[in-house]
């Protein structure tokens, strides 16, 4: 099934996708005139490529995520530095949580891809 993918904030743009492939990026009335069975998905947001995001292990194995629950305390944005580490020394499970977070973050801010070698194992189970 074809589907043409537009954003709201990036009107003029469209990706038409067929099942799990892109089909074809452009502008949105050239897709959408060239595929009118075409089903139509408009997101809020914008539309860009995939980032590559090349600070995976740093992002991933060096910063505490923290939990929702945590916020109070910690506040919701990546922590760095000596508090980070005393709260990753906590254990494998604390480590692994933290960079299952911090993959669902990048995944959030478009990351579609991670350069570096992640060397622990809760990171790379992530």
């Amino acid at each position: 099934m074809l589907t043409l993918h537009t954003a709201d904030a990036s009107p003029g743009t469209a990706v038409l996708v067929d099942g799990a492939h892109i089909a074809a990026v452009g502008p949105y009335e050239e897709l959408a005139a060239g595929h009118p069975d075409a089903r139509l998905r408009r997101w809020p947001g914008i539309l860009t490529p995939g980032l590559l995001n090349p600070y995976g292990p740093e992002l991933l194995e060096q910063a505490y995520h923290p939990d929702p629950r945590e916020a109070d305390r910690l506040g919701t944005e990546p922590v760095f530095g000596e508090r980070a580490r005393a709260l990753l020394a906590a254990g494998p499970s604390a480590r692994g949580a933290s960079a299952r977070r911090g993959v669902q973050r990048m995944l959030a801010h478009g990351t579609v891809a991670v350069a570096g070698e992640l060397r622990g194992r809760e990171a790379l189970d992530a």
